[in-house]
């Protein structure tokens, strides 16, 4: 994947966004990431969110993490390569919502191979902006 520098989430970020949207990571999660733009849907923050880890930004990450659930220690994991995003379903997390819930597969690349983590979040408004609050379990 071809890749060129940032000013804005470190030394540099590929040309295609690592969401899978198939645009470029300019016109998708770039804006996010650069905190000029806001997600609209909880399904738009899933895929800043997975890209933020995609790229290692750790300033977007926490900023879109609920401050009542996110982890104190937050670091990148360097050892792990995210080579994939599939959205499996989207509930509710329209601009109309106030809450909503994605369910995903994000696939990755790590020294004992690929894998893949599936999971289904739950988002939330906090100050008005879209928040990622918790992993709900079945």
């Amino acid at each position: 994947m071809p890749r060129r520098r940032s000013r804005t989430t470190g030394p540099s970020v590929p040309a295609d966004c690592p969401c899978g949207s198939g645009r470029t990571y300019t016109e998708c999660c770039g804006p996010l990431h650069a905190d000029t733009s806001r997600a609209s849907t909880a399904e738009q923050l899933m895929r800043s969110r997975y890209s933020a880890f995609a790229v290692g930004d750790l300033v977007h990450l926490r900023r879109t993490w609920h401050p009542r659930t996110c982890p104190p220690d937050l670091q990148p994991d360097t050892a792990t390569t995210w080579t994939g995003l599939e959205i499996l379903a989207a509930s509710e997390g329209t601009p109309f919502h106030r809450e909503g819930t994605v369910e995903f597969v994000a696939h990755y690349r790590d020294a004992s191979g690929p894998g893949r983590m599936r999971e289904h979040s739950r988002f939330v408004r906090h100050e008005g902006a879209w928040v990622y609050l918790e992993a709900l379990t079945d």
